[in-house]
């Protein structure tokens, strides 16, 4: 099986971990809680980082620190991971849905104004499958209506916009480390942000809402939010390896964009999009397949399985499932993107051989085609 997605681990993480055990400090103190927040914040550009048990709660600290609640709307992309509408609905907010940009899939900037309305408090611009949102637009809104800023950048661990890394823009930002992400602890997360109150203000509701002065007092309902020693040490030595990581996953995005061309100059698939104003990092290399590729991207996943390749659908749209089948009409861009769109292998350990064999399976569509 050529697999999706796989983590990178070495000595470097074996070494940590068994430092860990040997501490005692396996729990949600120890050293290398500290040293992986500091460490990834200085990474993303910002001042503090708040590390928590997964990127889903990441995002439900960071509303829950700014004060979104009951009655509240927030902006999100029709097109992402659920978890992104999820963590809103947790805090007794709505989310508020808008579709996507055809030319990079993030969500469109030019439809958030439209979308806003009194309630609302929070835009969450997605970095959708490594691809960085066009943050300016996003955030000129932002301060026109006053409003917050979290950015969700679970699979995008060191894009660039403009040359700044994403999660140095919002309020908050928000990272996963699960398993199939760019660097991984196992589950985990992280909330990155400059601002010192939001990120004590963090701290304190990850511990359960705690009084940092008077332990065992709690001024607040907090949560049980933190993430483990153990978790951290995989951390410490994943992010060494990140920037190694991010270019090898650009590598293989040129593997895939060279072997594909032929395809795509036909009209027959869209490649993976990278703006030129972005360094995306490719976290799952997508591609969108054109109807005369069998009008099928399921038939092309079978295609894949059939060859031991493991690939997976493009994201269904937010509002299409039964959660959120009544909050808005689906956007026909995102609908488009869903309906058509495949991500193939993009684990790191990825080799041409494979990738060939990948675009073998791919091309197989286009040679059955009807003339």
């Amino acid at each position: 099986m050529i697999p999706i997605a796989e983590p990178f681990l070495g000595q470097e993480e074996l070494n940590n971990v068994i430092e860990a055990v040997r501490s005692g400090w396996v729990s949600s103190k120890g050293r290398f809680i500290p040293e992986f927040e500091g460490g990834f914040a200085a990474y993303c550009g910002v001042n503090h980082g708040v590390a928590t048990s997964n990127g889903t709660v990441a995002l439900h600290l960071a509303l829950t620190a700014l004060g979104i609640g009951p009655g509240d709307e927030v902006i999100v992309p029709a097109l992402t991971f659920i978890a992104t509408a999820n963590a809103v609905t947790y805090t007794g907010a709505k989310p508020v849905f808008v579709d996507s940009h055809p030319d990079y899939w993030c969500v469109d900037p030019t439809l958030i104004e439209p979308a806003i309305t009194p309630r609302t408090k929070a835009i969450i611009p997605v970095h959708l499958y490594g691809h960085p949102c066009d943050m300016d637009p996003i955030m000129s809104v932002a301060r026109r209506h006053r409003l917050y800023v979290v950015e969700d950048a679970a699979e995008a661990h060191g894009a660039e916009y403009r040359g700044k890394r994403v999660g140095s823009f919002g309020d908050i930002s928000c990272f996963s480390f699960y398993g199939n992400k760019i660097i991984t602890t196992g589950e985990g997360g992280m909330c990155v942000t400059s601002n010192d109150e939001l990120a004590k203000t963090m701290r304190i509701l990850r511990d359960h809402g705690m009084n940092p002065e008077r332990r065992y007092w709690h001024d607040v309902v907090g949560f049980n939010y933190r993430m483990t020693n153990l978790q951290a040490a995989l951390g410490v030595a994943q992010l060494a390896r990140l920037d190694a990581l991010v270019a090898r996953k650009r590598e293989i995005a040129g593997w895939y964009a060279e072997a594909l061309k032929p395809l795509a100059d036909e009209g027959l698939l869209t490649l993976h999009p990278e703006m030129p104003w972005a360094k995306c990092v490719f976290w799952l290399y997508s591609v969108l397949l054109d109807g005369r590729l069998r009008n099928s991207a399921g038939r092309l996943l079978q295609e894949l399985e059939a060859h031991a390749i493991e690939a997976r659908p493009v994201f269904h749209p937010i509002p299409t499932m039964p959660p959120y089948s009544s909050a808005v009409a689906v956007g026909k861009v995102s609908s488009t993107i869903s309906s058509t769109g495949v991500s193939l292998p993009s684990a790191p350990s990825l080799t041409p051989a494979q990738v060939s064999v990948v675009v073998r399976a791919v091309r197989s569509l286009s040679e059955e085609r009807p003339t």
